[in-house]
């Protein structure tokens, strides 16, 4: 239902730190807020070209945390048509211009009998 919303336009970013990279700005795909420990899992990819999931990260309101330890988060929550980003380190630098990018987010709700989450996919521009 919110898939088409998870990636932000217009946020495909080039990190430098600690190695060349990249970072998208994504949103919950869920009709409220979670707490950080219901996130199981952001997948991401780049040109399809998936990115290892251990070396991720997630920053919601200026903290920064990796999915390894998203499990342990009890103390913050990711709400509603908040900006997260995820960041992730590359091969190499990715080159200027249009980029296929799909993120794929799955929720640990407790009162759901399946999984929750959604799965987005856009082509990004390089933004400098």
């Amino acid at each position: 239902m919110f898939d088409k919303y998870i990636i932000c336009e217009d946020s495909l970013r080039p990190t430098k730190t600690p190695k060349p990279g990249a970072q998208v700005e994504v949103r919950l795909p869920y009709y409220r807020g979670l707490g950080l420990s219901m996130v199981e899992a952001v997948d991401v990819s780049v040109d399809g070209q998936t990115v290892d999931p251990q070396v991720t990260t997630l920053t919601v309101h200026g903290r920064t945390y990796p999915f390894s330890d998203l499990g342990g988060v009890l103390d913050d929550r990711w709400e509603m048509g908040e900006h997260a980003t995820v960041a992730f380190p590359l091969d190499r630098p990715l080159e200027s211009g249009v980029h296929d990018i799909d993120v794929a987010i799955r929720l640990r709700i407790s009162y759901m009998p399946v999984p929750g989450g959604g799965r987005d996919r856009k082509r990004l521009t390089l933004q400098d």
